[in-house]
């Protein structure tokens, strides 16, 4: 895959871009190094200061990075700001509280004197250069909830991004740069996907995380695990959506609409599958299929706009075949399902919602990137929940209720690495973020997050 600019409203390349060579990924990944034995002794303050300083230029920058995040991947432009103001936000709050999260540890409620020790406590220390493969969907807020964490803690950053979005990577880096981090602390690698694996395999790279796709997880997953090196891995997610008898459903229905078409519809955590209680099912198809024909399909750039493109001509191609399948095996189409007339340029298609969707589908197995939702008929929680789990994935999952005692049995029972109640799924600075099953393993953001990447050093002490 090249590396450009390839305006997805249009599909005219605006950029291109030369990949950086091997002496160039070398120079870099010895700079990473380099940069890591000084950058790991610096004090938290010093290193709150060099990233307070990048999100106060990042929200001076919210205009225009903004324009040019949706004209690389086609979100909504009042989307792309929204998601540059939570980048600014995740930063000042990792600045504000990582001394804290990576204080030194005393064992809670143990005497030590019994190993012999006078004392005992677990200190968190970096582990050193970080590769962090990251995707197109978010451009900035995937590499900012690594890199704010992971620089506070004393690591240093190596960012090979999706290679669609390369204005957007290399204003990254500049970013580090203009607020003062050090040469070396947080490059980014202009390559193509071909060249992760050689980087992995450095010696001096100490870990990776990437956020992307199952088949691209298990390629750095196999290399870093035969390397023996750590990694977090966020891959897709088909989040299941449960709305429940007593659910206030008018609302459950306007936000399943938002919940479906954030960013295009092309999100991880994007509800995908709506499974409904018989009770309801009618009252909620009937609100959800009018909010998604509602919406208003076109320029990103507009401020009218609700959804954008497709971020690639084979993203939707990917799209139209899943559709086509569950079609061809008895679905029917509430809306959408095609083309918007009118739109000949650029990777568009409608917010679609499909009923009576076959187990043997693709969509019922497989994630759909786009705006397509599909809606179950559940007749009562067990089976609701026996439908949210028939999925290989387990990233999140919404649960609309006002019976305190299911929303007990749904935390225990569903599968997945959140369960967001009556509201649709976000992520925060201050909670933990990721999955299991296939949509991988590890944490991002929270403490969990900037401990994913340091060694936690046990430190005994004998009188």
């Amino acid at each position: 895959m090249p590396i450009a600019t390839v305006n997805p409203a249009t599909g005219e390349t605006l950029r291109t871009f030369r990949p950086y060579g091997p002496d160039e990924v070398e120079q870099r990944v010895a700079a990473a190094d380099r940069a890591f034995r000084h950058h790991r002794t610096t004090a938290f303050g010093e290193r709150a200061a060099l990233l307070g300083r990048a999100a106060d230029l990042l929200e001076e920058d919210v205009p225009d990075i903004a324009r040019t995040v949706t004209t690389e991947m086609g979100k909504p432009v009042t989307a792309a700001r929204a998601e540059a103001a939570k980048c600014v936000k995740a930063m000042r709050w990792y600045a504000h509280n990582a001394e804290a999260l990576l204080a030194d540890e005393r064992p809670a409620g143990a005497d030590v004197r019994d190993s012999g020790a006078s004392t005992a406590r677990v200190h968190y220390r970096p582990l050193g250069p970080v590769l962090a493969v990251m995707p197109w969907n978010f451009p900035l807020w995937q590499v900012v909830r690594f890199a704010a964490p992971a620089l506070m803690a004393g690591n240093t950053g190596l960012l090979k991004h999706a290679s669609n979005v390369p204005q957007t990577a290399l204003y990254l880096e500049d970013l580090f740069r203009r607020a003062g981090y050090p040469d070396g602390v947080f490059q980014t690698l202009l390559t193509g996907s071909g060249a992760v694996e050689g980087v992995l395999r450095d010696p001096r790279v100490a870990a990776a995380t990437l956020t992307g796709s199952e088949a691209a997880g298990r390629s750095v997953a196999a290399v870093a695990g035969d390397e023996v090196k750590k990694t977090v891995l966020e891959l897709g997610g088909s989040d299941p959506y449960l709305v429940l008898p007593s659910a206030d459903v008018e609302r459950a229905a306007a936000t399943a609409v938002t919940a479906r078409t954030q960013n295009n519809g092309q999100s991880c955590i994007a509800a995908k599958r709506f499974i409904v209680h018989t009770d309801v099912y009618d009252a909620f198809l009937e609100r959800f299929t009018a909010g998604m024909a509602a919406l208003t399909v076109g320029d990103p750039m507009d401020e009218a706009t609700d959804v954008g493109p497709l971020a690639s001509e084979s993203g939707r191609a990917d799209l139209e075949e899943l559709v086509a399948d569950a079609v061809g095996r008895g679905a029917s189409v509430h809306c959408g399902g095609r083309r918007p007339e009118g739109l000949d340029r650029g990777w568009f298609y409608e917010p679609t919602v499909l009923t009576g969707v076959a187990p043997g589908a693709r969509i019922h197995r497989e994630e759909a990137f786009g705006p397509v939702a599909v809606v179950y008929r559940a007749g009562g929680l067990d089976e609701a929940l026996d439908i949210a789990n028939d999925s290989p994935f387990g990233l999140s999952s919404n649960v609309w209720t006002r019976d305190a005692s299911e929303v007990e049995r749904c935390v225990r029972d569903l599968e997945a690495g959140g369960v967001f109640v009556n509201g649709m799924t976000a992520s925060h600075p201050a909670l933990p973020f990721g999955g299991v099953k296939r949509s991988g393993y590890g944490r991002e953001l929270s403490g969990h997050g900037i401990k994913e990447f340091c060694n936690a050093t046990t430190v005994w002490q004998a009188a």
